[in-house]
């Protein structure tokens, strides 16, 4: 048990790890030339990830991953035009598919994805090790050298530091705090499907768009072109994670600076790359509320409707309002280099690549 609830602590903090190293290289402009190949590399290891903890809840099959399953089952399906095929292929027949199917599972989460992800660590630290780190401006600092602490014995002996505490962590929530106690949940029958039923936090937000999107289904002379499902299960990541790999391209294309940096931006830097952020970040927290509409029923008495609609109307309102609130005070800042929590800094002004300011 202390392994087991180990291992799925884990899981959650290296989701978590990966999602705020993103939001870091993001705001900081990170991604930039030399380094726009180690980004991508991130942002797929993010998307194999969400898969493998997926997988991972998904193999005990209790009555939280069954019904999980069976949603990820109706998402395939709904895929236009090659849906049930697909589906067959994966699960080898309809739900809950193949007497085998669990064993494919089993393969993907301990051996092919760990392999995929194994790689593209590696080929991400090597990246890092051949570009280096990227580095705030400060003395000795500039657009032509990496000024920071060499590999050994600094970074190693932190990173091996970092790494036991981090252990140390892991196993005391292991063996102190309960997880997916699967003991009471109880074997996966689809008659004891209930509400207030929650995936895992990385999946919330899947489950919320599936919530949110209205009864939809495009259909042309008597044929369904997509199911529901699509939109939110399957088309809103694609969206997300699409516009995660395109915005390198598009800030350079946007911006019109190609060329190489080893200075990182303060936010406030860029209004036009952290306003966009922003906007995106609060579209996907506000889907990630709204999968525990349910939870928020059951525990507060909220009615379920609601809050779909409060979210759905929020989800339109609030990534444009907080686009325009992010540019204004990132523009306020850059002008009269105010720091929220130090008062004012009378440090100069860096130059900006141009369009930023638009």
């Amino acid at each position: 048990l202390l392994l087991r609830q180990t291992h799925h602590w884990a899981a959650n903090v290296f989701i978590a790890a990966i999602a705020l190293h993103l939001l870091r290289v993001f705001f900081t402009g990170a991604f930039r030339r030399p380094r726009d190949l180690t980004y991508y590399v991130g942002v797929t290891m993010l998307a194999l990830a969400l898969l493998e903890g997926f997988l991972g809840y998904s193999l005990l099959d209790d009555l939280l991953s069954g019904m999980g399953l069976a949603i990820a089952y109706s998402i395939v399906l709904s895929v236009p035009f090659v849906g049930g095929n697909l589906g067959l292929l994966l699960w080898g027949g309809e739900y809950p598919g193949a007497a085998d199917f669990l064993s494919r599972v089993y393969i993907a989460h301990v051996l092919l994805l760990p392999l995929a992800i194994g790689g593209l660590i590696g080929l991400h630290l090597l990246l890092v090790a051949l570009t280096k780190h990227s580095q705030f401006p400060g003395r000795r600092r500039t657009e032509r050298n990496v000024v920071g602490t060499p590999l050994w014995p600094g970074y190693a002996l932190r990173a091996l530091g970092l790494a036991c505490s981090v252990a140390a962590v892991l196993f005391t929530l292991g063996g102190l705090v309960q997880i997916n106690p699967i003991w009471l949940w109880g074997p996966y029958q689809t008659w004891l499907s209930t509400n207030g039923a929650q995936p895992d936090w990385y999946v919330g937000w899947l489950i919320g768009a599936l919530r949110l999107m209205p009864a939809w289904e495009p259909a042309l002379g008597g044929h369904t072109l997509a199911g529901n499902a699509f939109f939110g299960g399957l088309l809103f990541p694609l969206l997300v994670f699409g516009f995660l790999y395109l915005w390198p391209t598009l800030e350079r294309r946007i911006t019109g600076d190609r060329s190489f940096h080893h200075l990182l931006d303060r936010p406030r830097d860029a209004p036009l790359r952290t306003a966009t952020g922003l906007a995106l970040f609060t579209c996907i927290a506000l889907v990630l509320l709204a999968g525990s509409a349910d939870r928020v029923f059951v525990e507060v008495g909220i009615p379920y409707t609601w809050q779909v609609w409060i979210y759905r109307v929020a989800v339109l309102a609030l990534p444009p309002l907080a686009f325009l609130l992010a540019r204004r005070i990132c523009r306020e800042l850059a002008e009269h280099e105010l720091h929220p929590l130090r008062g004012w800094d009378s440090s100069p002004r860096r130059g900006r690549p141009p369009g930023f300011d638009s």
